[in-house]
């Protein structure tokens, strides 16, 4: 079964699959929410900060693009993890193995295109948001670097849960662990902002920091950041993919 097959015969599915889970769709809803959030309620409130503490929210609006930056690719990630747990405990993914469609093929479609399509939306929701922006190519190169967190946030909650109910657990109990350290890492303005390097999502951000031209504490060029977030979020997958192979052959 050719790629193109396997769109075509698997896609009108996960749409389905989509439409009749309100948890799936309200998820995917949520990045341009925030998006809208901030370019409405973002304003006032910096003015209100500043008349009422004198506290100034203008150095901090590139904070809060990198968090639109890595929403986007979370919620997917979230969403296909979901999708692969379902059909994990529904013996589907077994099924598989007696099609044409082998488990490979499967997992290159399941993970590949939504990362493909998590570009183009991360761009969208952060044209939306109303932060003043980098140029549209340096949005695409930072939304394109981030992409690879949706597969690795997809099979980290395949490969550890057994059911929807143990993966929104494990999404709940994980989301301080996995958004908080770029956003610490902001206010060290030493070498130490390295360790949090260990964190998936601090090189998309940095990057988009760079590319901003709001980095804050040591810096590197602009494409240290881009391959080594790319070689790290593909390692995860590689290692995250073999458990998810070896809980499902179990």
């Amino acid at each position: 079964m050719t790629g193109l097959s396997t769109v075509f015969a698997l896609g009108p599915i996960d749409v389905k699959s989509v439409r009749r889970d309100s948890l799936i769709r309200w998820m995917l809803a949520m990045p341009p929410a925030l998006a809208l959030v901030i370019r409405f309620g973002l304003p006032p409130a910096s003015v209100w900060a500043q008349s009422q503490f004198g506290f100034d929210l203008e150095p901090y609006l590139h904070l809060f693009g990198s968090a639109l930056l890595t929403a986007t690719p979370l919620m997917f990630g979230t969403v296909i993890g979901f999708l692969l747990i379902d059909q994990k405990d529904d013996q589907t993914l077994t099924a598989l193995q007696v099609t044409p469609l082998t488990n490979r093929a499967y997992l290159l479609y399941r993970l590949g295109v939504p990362c493909l399509l998590s570009v183009p939306l991360t761009v969208l929701v952060l044209r939306l948001s109303g932060i003043p922006q980098i140029s549209l190519g340096r949005q695409f190169v930072a939304a394109a670097v981030a992409s690879p967190l949706v597969a690795a946030f997809a099979l980290f909650l395949a490969a550890l849960a057994n059911n929807k109910l143990q993966g929104f657990a494990i999404m709940k109990g994980s989301s301080g662990a996995i958004n908080f350290p770029p956003i610490i890492a902001w206010f060290f303005e030493s070498k130490w902002q390295w360790a949090f390097g260990i964190a998936p999502m601090f090189w998309p951000v940095k990057l988009y920091w760079e590319l901003a031209g709001a980095s804050r504490g040591p810096t590197a060029p602009a494409w240290v950041y881009a391959f080594a977030g790319v070689a790290y979020l593909l390692a995860l997958i590689v290692l995250l993919g073999r458990r998810f192979d070896r809980v499902m052959h179990r």
